[in-house]
């Protein structure tokens, strides 16, 4: 007759095989299993909210990019492009709107930096959009706490549809009209604030011409 194993190998065995089953169920099983289901119903969202122009993917509706110029010198620092409507200024990355280096830039209102940086991003965007100093909205001038934003206010779209239309030859009136199209309201009618998705509003754009 074989002897029985002593408790302290018998626990070890079973601490083991209970390690084992929860790995299969939790670690292969439930992520398989939630994975089908996410792309079965909501492939879209599973898979980045990624958006297509011309069978091309583009972007995401949830990560806000730049839209500058062209740049031949690598070492120049990148200018915004007057025929698109821009984002709000991000603190993601060296050049902003960097995936891998989401973050703000974490000083205070009282900071002078900051203060500094705001007005200046206020001269700017005021010359940029050729409106008033004062004028200029606030998400123009700070950065989002993940600094990926894709969404800017309507005010501030509305602050641009000028200078695009001025770019791209197109009656102001059109490019107001296409921004208040694209305007979103209040998540569930009343989370957060009414919003316009950038590169949803410039794919719609250069369906214009």
């Amino acid at each position: 007759m074989a002897k029985p194993l002593p408790s302290l190998v018998r626990l070890h065995l079973t601490g083991l095989r209970t390690l084992l089953v929860l790995t299969v169920v939790c670690g292969l099983a439930y992520p398989l299993v939630i994975t089908g289901i996410s792309q079965v119903a909501f492939s879209g969202q599973a898979n980045g909210s990624l958006v297509k122009a011309n069978g091309r993917v583009v972007g995401s509706s949830l990560i806000g990019q730049n839209f500058n110029l062209p740049q031949l010198d690598p070492k120049a620092a990148p200018a915004p492009d007057p025929r698109w409507f821009q984002p709000r200024p991000s603190a993601a990355g060296s050049n902003g709107y960097d995936p891998t280096a989401s973050g703000a830039s974490n000083l205070g209102p009282n900071d002078a930096g900051l203060t500094r940086t705001i007005q200046q991003r206020r001269a700017a965007v005021a010359l940029f959009d050729g409106v008033a100093p004062g004028s200029v909205p606030p998400d123009a001038l700070t950065a989002s706490g993940s600094g990926l934003d894709p969404d800017i206010s309507p005010a501030y779209a509305y602050e641009q549809v000028n200078r695009v239309a001025r770019a791209r030859r197109l009656p102001p009136a059109q490019v107001r009209s296409l921004v208040t199209s694209h305007i979103r309201g209040r998540s569930l009618g009343f989370l957060g604030q009414s919003r316009v998705d950038v590169l949803t509003l410039n794919l719609a754009l250069a369906r214009l011409g």
